[in-house]
């Protein structure tokens, strides 16, 4: 698939109708043998609540943002270089589905899909992608991974529920914060630009997501 898109006219135009979407504010993105493979709607849980982002997946980087616009304008990009990530299947929540976790170094956030097609979909392309990456430069998957970031009041039902684990054995629960592995109370640092300032202006009445339609597409 890749093969195929590189250097070609349509790949030139949807990279550049993405950096147009971005505007000033985000950074240059074509780049020779670079190839945009598919994009959509993903709800990422941030700190406050969870939000729809726009994601774009590209043969070598994940990119992602706040939505102004929908397919007009986006802010707050993030680039994820993909050799640098590794991907975790998380089970259903009562707020959340087709959940999955997306893993780095610098950084570690939850996810999920309108639907367990277009999350598997997600998955595979990116799966791929890694795959691709790493056989090429030779390097093996990354083994450290920050903490998944959970908003304030799934990290307080996780502490919840491992004190009810350790008194149900019999131990002493921990009173650090910090106390469940792989999991760390959301901070400011760890929030997109937009969470913190005035509210998104996606619209209020958007409901996410509707049935029979499909957020993400990728591209052959």
């Amino acid at each position: 698939m890749v093969d195929h898109l590189a250097n070609t006219e349509i790949n030139s135009q949807r990279i550049a109708a993405v950096e147009n979407c971005f505007g000033a504010s985000g950074q240059p993105l074509a780049v020779p043998g670079r190839v945009l493979l598919g994009e959509g709607i993903l709800t990422k849980e941030c700190r406050k609540k969870p939000k729809p982002r726009i994601f774009f997946l590209f043969n070598d980087i994940l990119v992602y943002g706040s939505i102004v616009i929908n397919k007009r304008k986006y802010n707050s990009q993030h680039i994820i270089p993909l050799e640098d990530v590794t991907l975790e299947t998380l089970p259903d929540t009562l707020q959340m589905k087709n959940r999955w976790m997306i893993k780095t170094s610098k950084k570690s956030f939850v996810v999920s899909a309108a639907s367990l097609t277009e999350r598997k979909e997600w998955i595979n392309h990116l799966e791929e992608c890694i795959g691709h990456l790493l056989t090429k430069t030779g390097r093996q998957h990354s083994t450290g991974h920050a903490p998944l970031r959970v908003c304030n009041l799934c990290y307080r039902q996780l502490l919840a529920e491992k004190k009810k684990e350790a008194e149900a054995e019999g131990r002493q629960p921990e009173p650090s914060r910090s106390a469940i592995p792989g999991y760390e109370p959301s901070s400011g640092d760890d929030s997109d630009k937009s969470d913190d300032d005035k509210a998104d202006q996606w619209p209020a009445d958007t409901e996410f997501y509707t049935s029979e339609v499909s957020w993400s597409s990728f591209h052959s």
